[in-house]
């Protein structure tokens, strides 16, 4: 097992408050980096897909093992590192937990998992959208013990992921 804090990639469907738990959690870290992997995506500025219709899944794919590799890197010189993303488990947990693994890098799983109508009243992302994202996170097998209710304050909410993460329960 490495001795390496592992990176801890932070889940959940738009609304959830991943952005803001990940902040609160890297400001109460020393030495961290908030990766936002939707910022990622803007960095395409021809050809875009909007990241939830059928036919971006080759640009996600690519996104998304460039978001692993910056996460490694940052990870690999001693940062404490947040990833912040829709990465379910059907779409791209594994292929970012390989990446993190064939770097030597532990990685944890954080699903952060409010009702549907608070996500739905946090954001301004189309509710049908909203929706179908949520149910990406509705029945999680094995993972549903990585799931954190975030209907609460999001500093309540961050003291949960940091415990849980510390202790060894988010691991994957």
């Amino acid at each position: 097992m490495s001795d390496q804090n592992p990176v801890l990639i932070l889940t959940g469907p738009p609304g959830s408050g991943k952005t803001t738990v990940a902040g609160r959690l890297a400001t109460d870290s020393q030495r961290a980096v908030h990766l936002e992997s939707d910022q990622f995506f803007h960095f395409v500025k021809t050809g875009y897909v909007e990241p939830w219709r059928p036919e971006s899944h080759d640009q996600n794919t690519t996104v998304m093992r460039i978001v692993a590799a910056a996460a490694a890197g940052y990870a690999t010189a001693g940062y404490f590192t947040i990833l912040d993303g829709i990465i379910s488990p059907r779409w791209f947990l594994e292929p970012v937990r390989d990446a993190l693994s064939a770097a030597g890098l532990p990685a944890a799983y954080a699903i952060l998992r409010p009702p549907l109508a608070v996500c739905v009243s946090r954001t301004t992302v189309d509710p049908a959208v909203v929706e179908r994202l949520w149910n990406e996170f509705a029945d999680l097998g094995a993972l549903e013990s990585h799931v954190i209710d975030a209907a609460g304050r999001p500093e309540d909410v961050a003291d949960v992921v940091a415990a849980r993460l510390w202790n060894g329960e988010l691991a994957i």
